[in-house]
């Protein structure tokens, strides 16, 4: 009896002091800028000791990085950096899997930049209503307050605060915008040909677009709460862009079961 009760001391002990599985969300500016660059990111890595880190591309993507492939963005140098010292990383994709032909298929892509134009061209000819023009500026304000926190250091763009206004300007982006392209005539009578050669208007495109917005986050907080519950007590590090760190971070909380700690990288 007193053997059986000792193992069970032991279980237990061992179960309560068990590592917790760590996420750190770290949102990123994806070109190299004076205030935000691979080295910087790095000691941001070397900080944590992450065992895992996570990257904002798919399967393909993640190919072409092992091949030398698209080694220009601040995540992937830093990344490469930190796996020469500590060899035993492991580096995943989390990204919507065939994201960028996928929204070609649909016809999302180019609408959604033709879109923002031609809302844009409207809006300085004067042509927009008072209520859509206030719609516009709402969201040309948010995009400018951000890219003024931009230039400051990471904590700066990687906090609550930052994250309530990038929630913002993302809902007005792919919400609040709409309003104005399904209400006017010039987003149904212009269209784009997609690549199996039907026609698809701006308005029908764009929306697709602000629908892919939640999808695509949905999906990729579901992959890295995936990850997290296939490796169990490591730390893990997801470079995501900066806009996307509301959302994956607003997403893994109602994921969680108790399952991993939400860090941030300078705690």
């Amino acid at each position: 009896m007193k053997r059986f009760f000792s193992i069970l001391l032991i279980a237990l002990t061992t179960i309560c002091f068990a590592q917790k599985t760590e996420i750190y969300v770290i949102g990123n500016i994806h070109d190299s800028v004076p205030n935000y660059h691979p080295k910087i990111l790095l000691g941001m890595l070397d900080k944590i000791g992450p065992d895992i880190i996570l990257h904002e591309v798919d399967k393909k993507g993640m190919e072409d990085y092992a091949q030398g492939k698209n080694l220009n963005e601040n995540e992937v140098i830093a990344s490469n950096l930190y796996s020469k010292k500590r060899p035993n990383t492991m580096r995943l994709p989390f990204e919507f899997e065939g994201r960028n032909q996928y929204r070609k298929d649909q016809g999302m892509v180019p609408t959604d930049n033709l879109t923002v134009k031609l809302i844009d061209s409207l809006y300085k000819a004067k042509q927009l209503t008072p209520k859509e023009a206030k719609i516009y500026e709402d969201f040309n304000a948010l995009t400018q307050e951000l890219m003024k926190i931009a230039e400051g250091a990471p904590e700066k763009f990687n906090n609550p605060s930052t994250d309530r206004i990038a929630e913002k300007r993302q809902e007005s982006q792919y919400h609040e915008l709409l309003k104005i392209t399904d209400s006017r005539p010039e987003f149904s009578k212009r269209f784009v040909t997609k690549p199996n050669g039907e026609k698809i208007s701006y308005k029908d495109g764009f929306k697709k677009m602000s629908g892919f917005w939640d999808l695509r986050n949905k999906t990729m907080a579901q992959n890295i709460y995936t990850i997290a519950q296939q490796h169990p007590g490591k730390k893990i590090v997801v470079l995501t862009g900066f806009l996307h760190r509301y959302y994956l971070i607003k997403e893994l909380k109602k994921l969680n079961k108790q399952d991993f700690i939400l860090k941030e990288f300078y705690d």
